[in-house]
């Protein structure tokens, strides 16, 4: 059977077009647990609260009531007077007010009123108290906290407290016995009434001494330092007469000789400094004096060397490394050394019959006296033998063989200077060298000066030259230094060896 088309479509008697039904609603399928719990109960028609009188017990579990606190602070005003109270339920019949009464539930107030409006914001409202009523009820005082609750907020138990402040006070009484032994072993080493050992009386220092001779020498002592330019030097001196005159060693001033600016200071043992001048120097025994302007400076005393002995006690005295009034004391080593001197790039050409010592001597000691156990110079501490080094102007250190100038010899030639300003010396007239054979040793005579003294005497190349006077010829510098002991125009018996013969001539000395 075809079914009709829409033009088809019976038209109703009255005339008017057919009018279409509403589609069937569509409900979807509502699971049996939601609807347990959200479900409208049963033989309820309105709202959810259950009828008056009704006995009918929820089928869901309540919540319990809220605390008294929180419903004072966040519940509903209560109405005052004589306001009924209100249910924010809705009564079960649709809204239009309890079952038997006349008042509307929703009336209009109800839009304005956030209690019942579930469209409503979050708005401050009224105090959960007047302030009336706050007036009329009166506080009492407070509970009063702990000390434990103050201090850790009721967290640490009573017992925790105690043991921690049996701890506390066990801890107080280490530290306590800790700090007593501790205050007694520093009172160990401190005494508030101390006794301290009288001293002595003094040292006694009798005549002859090391001290005696010191305390009486050394202000006769003086140390130079010359300066030229941005160059420097120093050495020692010692005063020889009361005029202001200093003998030292020629290599300590002969830097300042001729140089523009140079300057030399002389400075005493008490710091007092002073220009020295130079009165005469003698480069071919290494001896000069100097001048200071000083009134009645400390004199030392003059001995004589000709008496010392091998063993004599001796003190060097001096300025060795610039360290002023620098006493050493030893013996005398040797005598009658001849020794010639390193100049040390001075114009010194010196040999001199020196004393030996092993008393200290340094650089810095050229000049100073060297004094015997009275206290009198004996000599003129001069030059050192060292490593690489052979005065004392030099840089080496003392290895205990430290050279002198025989005071007999320097007296002769400070007196020489300060008189006239310059030494005239002996001359014999010939170069030599130091020879020694299985019988003998001597000075050969290299070659001859033309009209010289050895020359007029009949000394030829060749002759070796054994003795001078009464002195015993070992080599050429012992016999510079016998012809030096010798006065221009002295006539001295020298003998020699020509072909293995002996020969005694007289030869008579000239100048230099």
């Amino acid at each position: 059977m075809n079914e009709p088309s829409p033009a088809e479509e019976p038209v109703p008697a009255d005339g008017e077009p057919p009018r279409l039904g509403p589609r069937p609603l569509s409900r979807p399928v509502v699971d049996e647990g939601i609807a347990q719990v959200f479900g409208r109960p049963e033989g309820v028609e309105g709202g959810f609260a259950s009828p008056p009188g009704s006995t009918a017990a929820p089928r869901t579990a309540l919540a319990p009531p809220p605390h008294a606190a929180l419903a004072v602070a966040f519940g509903r005003p209560e109405l005052g007077g004589d306001a009924p109270a209100e249910s924010l339920q809705r009564p079960p019949t649709n809204g239009h007010g309890p079952a038997g009464g006349d008042e509307p539930f929703w009336d209009a107030d109800a839009d304005r009123d956030p209690w019942r409006d579930p469209d409503s914001t979050v708005a401050l409202g009224a105090p959960a108290e007047s302030g009336a009523s706050a007036a009329e009820a009166p506080r009492g005082p407070g509970a009063r906290l702990s000390l434990r609750e103050v201090l850790f907020g009721r967290r640490v138990h009573p017992r925790a407290l105690a043991v921690l402040a049996v701890l506390a006070l066990l801890v107080g009484a280490a530290g306590g016995l800790v700090g007593r032994y501790t205050a007694e072993g520093a009172a160990s080493l401190t005494e508030p009434d101390p006794t301290i050992t009288q001293a002595l009386p003094g040292k006694e220092r009798p005549p002859g001494s090391v001290a005696d001779i010191a305390q009486r020498t050394v202000p006769a002592v003086v140390s130079i330092e010359v300066r030229v330019g941005d160059q420097g030097g120093s050495g020692s001196g010692v005063v020889i007469d009361p005029s202001g005159y200093v003998l030292t060693n020629n290599h300590v001033v002969s830097a300042a000789v001729g140089a523009d600016g140079a300057s030399i200071e002389a400075i005493f043992h008490d710091g007092t400094r002073t220009p020295a001048r130079i009165v005469g120097r003698d480069p071919k025994t290494d001896l000069a004096v100097v001048k200071v302007n000083v009134a009645n400076p400390v004199v030392a005393t003059i001995g004589s060397s000709a008496g010392l002995a091998v063993g004599d006690g001796v003190i060097a005295i001096g300025s060795p490394f610039g360290l002023a009034g620098t006493v050493t004391d030893g013996i005398v080593s040797a005598v009658n050394r001849p020794v010639r001197l390193d100049g040390g790039g001075s114009d010194t050409n010196a040999v001199i019959d020196a004393i030996q010592t092993d008393a200290a001597i340094n650089p810095g000691n050229s000049g100073g006296p060297l004094v015997d156990s009275t206290g009198a110079v004996v000599g003129i501490n001069t030059a050192i033998r060292s490593l690489g080094q052979g005065d004392t102007g030099g840089e080496g250190g003392s290895i205990g063989l430290g050279f002198a100038i025989p005071i007999d010899s320097a007296r002769v030639i400070a007196d020489e200077l300060i008189r006239t300003g310059v030494v005239k010396h002996a001359e014999i007239g010939v170069n030599a060298r130091s020879v020694s054979d299985s019988t003998s040793d001597g000075a050969q005579v290299e070659n001859v000066q033309a009209g010289g003294a050895a020359a007029k005497a009949g000394i030829v190349e060749g002759d070796v030259i054994v003795k001078v006077g009464d002195r015993t010829i070992g080599g050429a510098d012992e016999l510079a230094v016998a012809v030096s002991e010798r006065k221009p125009g002295d006539t001295v018996q020298v003998q020699v060896l020509r072909d293995g013969r002996p020969l005694s001539l007289p030869v008579v000395l000239t100048s230099d």
